[in-house]
C-alpha cells in the first residue's frame, strides 16, 4: 500500500516537471517570438493613440478597451486559425506571406519618412474630425487586423518546428501579452497628461512632476513614432533579406554577412554588437529603399487615381456650364482696388 502511494507519488511529480518543462518551453518560445515582432508591437502602441485624441477625456479609455478586445478577437478568431491551418498544410507558402508582410512595413516606415520630409501627415492623423464611437472603433480594429497579422505572422515562423500544440500555446500567448502590452501602454499614453494636469495642481515637488509629465506627452510620441518608424524599417528589411536567402537569392545575405563578419573580427570585444549594428543597419536600408519604390509605385496608380475623381469634382463646382470664366479687364480691377478708390488729396 505504501509503495503504490509513493509511487503515484512519483508519478505525479514526474508529471509535473513534464507541465514545468512545457510551461517553460511555452515562455520561451513566446518570449522569442514575440521580440521578433518588436517593430510592429512599438508602430501599433504609437498609431492607435491617435483614435482618442478628439474623444472627451472620460471616454478615452473606454474606446481602448474595446479596440483592445477587438484586436483580441482579431488574433483568436481570424489570424490564429489561418495561420495554423497554413503552417499544418502548406508551410511553404510562409516564407513569401512572411516577405508580402516584410514588404509592408518598409512602405509604412518609408511613408512616415516621406511625411516627415513633405511635412505632412501619412495616417492623416491633421484630420480633426469628430467621429460617432461605433465608427471610431471599427477603423481602429481593421488597422489593427493588419498589424496584428504582421505580429502574428512573424511570431509564427519563429516556431514553425515546434509540434501543434506547442505552436497554438506559443502563439496564444503572444497574443494575449502583446495585446495587453500595447494597449496597457496606449491607455497610460493617452491619460499621462490627465494625470499629469491633476499633479500639477498640488504644490511642490508633485506639482512640478505633474508639469513635467505635461510637458512630455509630445516628446514620448515623437520618440514612439521615431522608434517606431526605425524598427519597421528594420524588421521589414530584415524579414526580405532572409526571405530572399530562403527563396534561393543569396547574393544580397551574402553580402551583409561578409561585410556582418568582418566588422565583428575587426572589433575585438565589441564584435557582436558591432556585427549586430551592421546587419541592423543594412537591413534598415533595404527596407527604407524598398519601402520607398512600394510609396513611389501607390503614388503614381493608387493615390493618382483617388486624386482624379476629387480634381474632377472641383473643377466641376468652379463653373457648371463648362465654359472658362472671362478674366476681368485691367480697368476693372483698378476699379476694384482699394486704393483706387479712396480720395486723393
Amino acid at each position: 500500500m505504501a509503495g503504490g502511494l509513493v509511487a503515484l507519488l512519483d508519478d505525479v511529480a514526474v508529471l509535473a516537471r513534464a507541465a514545468a518543462a512545457s510551461i517553460d518551453d511555452i515562455g520561451a518560445g513566446a518570449a522569442k517570438a514575440g521580440a521578433k515582432a518588436a517593430g510592429v508591437v512599438v508602430d501599433d502602441a504609437a498609431v492607435t493613440p491617435q483614435y482618442v485624441r478628439s474623444l472627451a477625456a472620460e471616454r478615452e479609455l473606454p474606446i481602448i478597451k474595446r479596440i483592445a478586445l477587438g484586436s483580441l478577437r482579431n488574433k483568436f478568431f481570424i489570424i490564429l486559425p489561418a495561420m495554423l491551418l497554413l503552417s499544418q498544410f502548406v508551410p511553404w507558402l510562409l516564407t513569401p506571406i512572411l516577405m508580402l508582410g516584410g514588404a509592408y512595413l518598409c512602405y509604412e516606415g518609408a511613408e512616415k519618412v516621406w511625411a516627415k520630409i513633405a511635412h505632412h501627415d501619412a495616417h492623416g492623423a491633421g484630420e480633426e474630425k469628430v467621429q460617432d464611437e461605433t465608427t471610431l472603433v471599427s477603423g481602429a480594429v481593421r488597422t489593427d487586423l493588419i498589424l496584428s497579422a504582421e505580429i502574428m505572422v512573424i511570431s509564427l515562423n519563429e516556431v514553425i518546428n515546434e509540434a501543434f500544440w506547442s505552436r497554438l500555446a506559443i502563439l496564444a500567448v503572444v497574443a494575449v501579452v502583446i495585446t495587453v502590452m500595447v494597449y496597457g501602454v496606449v491607455a497610460l499614453i493617452v491619460k499621462m497628461d490627465d494625470a499629469g494636469l491633476r499633479l500639477s495642481q498640488r504644490s511642490g515637488a508633485v506639482a512640478t512632476f505633474g508639469r513635467g509629465l505635461v510637458r512630455a506627452m509630445p516628446v514620448v510620441l515623437t520618440v514612439l513614432t521615431v522608434v517606431g518608424t526605425a524598427a519597421m524599417l528594420w524588421v521589414g528589411g530584415h524579414i526580405l533579406l532572409l526571405g530572399t536567402n530562403e527563396l534561393n537569392l543569396h547574393f544580397l545575405y551574402e553580402a551583409v554577412h561578409h561585410v556582418e563578419v568582418a566588422a565583428h573580427d575587426s572589433t575585438g570585444a565589441l564584435g557582436g554588437l558591432v556585427g549586430w549594428l551592421v546587419n541592423t543597419v543594412a537591413s534598415a536600408i533595404l527596407g527604407l529603399i524598398v519601402g520607398a519604390l512600394v510609396v513611389l509605385v501607390m503614388t503614381l496608380t493608387l493615390h493618382r487615381r483617388k486624386s482624379k475623381p476629387a480634381a474632377a469634382t472641383a473643377a466641376a463646382t468652379t463653373r457648371t456650364d463648362g465654359t472658362i470664366p472671362a478674366q476681368p479687364s485691367r480697368a476693372a480691377q483698378r476699379r476694384d482696388d482699394p486704393a483706387d478708390r479712396a480720395p486723393r488729396v
